[in-house]
């Protein structure tokens, strides 16, 4: 037996049915919500709380994190579309054409969270904009947070009846 063998009996390549993907795809998700905007949710909810110190803590935090990301956006985020899309594009093809089924389960992690990074990115620009104090802060998180999860949801239902398909259909004709 080859090193090739050895490694695809380890790691399974039929995404779908392999355990480390869904646990994969839940920890993916469970850490998108908590990190909202690279602020941990617990300390953007003491600070609403509690207020004083812990909301000037909250306040610099996110601060750092969308100067950091808007930074980044506007310095190199013509580079960084153009590589995404041509590695999605490749991924596209080989899913859709080719049938790869690794292809399709990566797409089915990297589409739903480059469209989190878009919300990411037009939250911190909102926030940039005057949204970085008080109560205005608070609610701009917290809709973040809810709609990370709603999109958590939509891409993990959707996952998952793609999943079950193609088990069903690997079942049916393997």
């Amino acid at each position: 037996m080859n090193l090739y063998q050895v490694l695809f009996e380890l790691i399974d390549m039929r995404s779908f049915s392999n355990l480390w993907y869904w646990i994969m795809l839940a920890v993916m998700w469970s850490s998108a919500s908590h990190w909202v905007l690279g602020v941990p949710f617990d300390v953007i909810s003491r600070a609403r709380r509690k207020g004083g110190d812990l909301q000037d803590d909250l306040e610099v935090l996110v601060r750092i994190n969308t100067g950091r990301m808007l930074d980044i956006a506007r310095t190199a985020g013509v580079w960084l579309v153009a590589f995404l899309c041509f590695i999605l594009s490749a991924l596209l093809m080989l899913a859709i054409w080719y049938e790869i089924e690794f292809a399709q389960a990566l797409l089915f992690l990297l589409v739903p969270m480059c469209i989190l990074s878009l919300m990411s990115l037009r939250t911190a620009r909102m926030i940039e904009a005057g949204e970085n104090a008080g109560t205005a802060l608070h609610r701009r998180l917290v809709r973040h947070r809810i709609s990370t999860q709603a999109l958590g949801m939509v891409s993990i239902f959707v996952t998952s009846m793609f999943g079950m398909y193609v088990n069903l259909n690997i079942g049916v004709l393997g």
